[in-house]
């Protein structure tokens, strides 16, 4: 009998999470801004205890232990091994840094804690209003969330544009579903992130848009550009099942829709995300 996000689990231990481990840097660097400003909506303060969920390699872990203080606490939470390695690697020193290898749908968290914060990791529970409401255990009375997630495929360019190459040089490829299956894209629609937090028992709920430039190919110049582009997001799910000569004739035809948005080495398209913070409704949940 498959496990809740039993899917999840295994693509994020297999050969996506040790890519995601190669590709560390270029990946924090392209998603810092976004991160940043769900870290300044949340708003860590000196002394809380935080859990980070889907930590992945610890790049916001480590900057909300900065945030707290060494009298404060952080829990990264990840399903990923390769992704929790390297993550300790990093925090190596740290003594307010611990890490979970748990699924942060259905882990028994102590609630305790302050703040509940992810860059980019609640989008890929099998049951969202489940995992919501697990994660409002977690925190104090007093408690707060707060996250960034994707908006829409047309509004973030730096997937639609690669997507739509795709799309038009294998019109026969089977279009994913997206809206309520998990995935990059599950809360691009803020009624209905509202409505599952609103159901797990939190109130308080702002959500609100926050654009930068997404980076493809971390300064590579267009064939890397095109190599990263059609395996992330919902281009890699186009071609999920793809042999190696039609994945070749996807990055030739995503190069070409990337030439124009070319400035030197640098390949940059507008990327757009929901900034999302909710506060603990007691009683609820």
């Amino acid at each position: 009998m498959a496990t809740p996000n039993s899917d999840q689990i295994a693509h994020w231990n297999g050969a996506r999470g040790e890519s995601w481990v190669r590709e560390q840097e270029a990946r924090d660097r392209s998603l810092a801004p976004f991160g940043e400003a769900a870290i300044a909506r949340a708003r860590p303060a000196a002394g809380e205890r935080v859990l980070d969920i889907g930590c992945g390699c610890g790049a916001s872990t480590l900057a909300i232990a900065a945030a707290v203080g060494p009298g404060g606490a952080v829990l990264g939470v990840d399903v990923s091994t390769p992704m929790l390695a390297r993550a300790r690697e990093r925090a190596a020193g740290f003594p307010a840094i611990q890490f979970a290898r748990a699924d942060a749908s259905t882990y028994a968290f102590d609630g305790s804690f302050d703040l509940a914060f992810s860059r980019f990791g609640v989008m890929f529970f099998d049951n969202p209003r489940a995992a919501f409401a697990n994660l409002r255990r977690a925190l104090r009375l007093t408690g707060r969330m707060a996250f960034v997630c994707w908006r829409s495929l047309e509004e973030n360019h730096w997937m639609a544009v690669p997507f739509q190459a795709v799309r038009e040089a294998f019109p026969s490829l089977p279009v994913p579903v997206w809206r309520g299956v998990p995935g990059p894209l599950a809360f691009a629609d803020p009624d209905d992130v509202r409505r599952i937090l609103s159901d797990a028992g939190f109130a308080a709920v702002q959500i609100e848009p926050f654009d930068h430039p997404m980076p493809l190919g971390d300064g590579g110049g267009l064939e890397a550009a095109a190599a990263d582009a059609v395996t992330i997001g919902p281009t890699a799910r186009l071609l999920a099942d793809a042999d190696e000569a039609t994945l070749d004739r996807a990055r030739q035809a995503v190069q070409r829709a990337l030439r124009p948005h070319l400035k030197g080495t640098d390949v940059s398209l507008p990327g757009a995300a929901w900034v999302v913070s909710a506060r603990a409704s007691p009683g609820r949940g």
